[in-house]
């Protein structure tokens, strides 16, 4: 990049404040490309960070329309948005945040070898999908690719969090957490979920992304952090690479 411009300083300037950002974290943000799968609950605000802190090259997916019973936590979601692909109400939304986003939306589900190819395009991936089946192919995908994967969960009053990093040695992998074929029905539709708590999840998988792209601090790759938003507790806990995981350690 040929430096920011004024506006951008002036956008910005409250993180380049920041001495471990500066203008050097804010030009890799920038020149960042992010995968969200997802627009709902976790992606919703996960998108909505992103682009106000000046990534400039999102891409949103999702195969879903806006209805009414996604309101009450889909914050990029509004009542004249029912009926609206997600994609085309989001897109929209997080263009009015900030128009010099760069914004590509695939309103259909991603799968397979379109799936490979989307997520070998992006520097970060964010799974913010509901269901076991989209989560183990992102994070082959994923693996496959060779892109660190921000996964993020939220179901009632709990939420868990987790970085897997293929290009760390000694990372574990989705697989590594839970064994495919896994598909216990735990998704809000079923279950219910409290309004806040997907945005708590999906703003800390936005953070381990700005830090993933910027090589700040230390990412949540061998860990998984564990909420209780009842209790208001958090737990940080080891999760070792399995050297029998057949999507890891193959």
């Amino acid at each position: 990049m040929n430096g920011l411009s004024d506006d951008q300083l002036l956008r910005y300037s409250r993180q380049i404040m920041l001495p471990e950002v500066d203008v050097a974290g804010q030009e890799s943000l920038l020149a960042g490309t992010v995968l969200i799968v997802g627009m709902g609950g976790l992606g919703a605000p996960a998108a909505i960070y992103l682009a106000s802190a000046g990534v400039g090259h999102l891409i949103i997916s999702d195969h879903d329309r806006v209805e009414a019973s996604n309101l009450q936590r889909q914050i990029v979601h509004h009542d004249a948005s029912i009926g609206q692909t997600k994609v085309a109400s989001a897109c929209q939304s997080l263009l009015q945040t900030n128009p010099e986003l760069r914004i590509t939306g695939i309103d259909r589900k991603l799968e397979g070898d379109e799936l490979l190819k989307i997520v070998g395009d992006a520097d970060v991936v964010l799974d913010a999908t509901d269901n076991f089946a989209a989560r183990f192919a992102i994070n082959a995908a994923c693996w496959e690719a060779g892109v660190p994967l921000v996964s993020g969960a939220a179901i009632r009053w709990e939420g868990q969090l987790a970085v897997f990093d293929p290009r760390d040695a000694a990372s574990p992998c989705y697989r590594c957490l839970y064994a495919e074929g896994h598909d216990e029905a735990l998704n809000c539709a079923e279950n219910g979920v409290i309004a806040p708590l997907v945005g708590v999840i999906g703003t800390c998988q936005a953070i381990e992304a700005i830090k993933l792209l910027t090589g700040i601090g230390e990412p949540l790759t061998g860990y998984v952090l564990y909420f209780d938003a009842k209790r208001m507790d958090w737990r940080k806990l080891k999760l070792p690479k399995d050297p029998a995981c057949p999507g890891c350690s193959a």
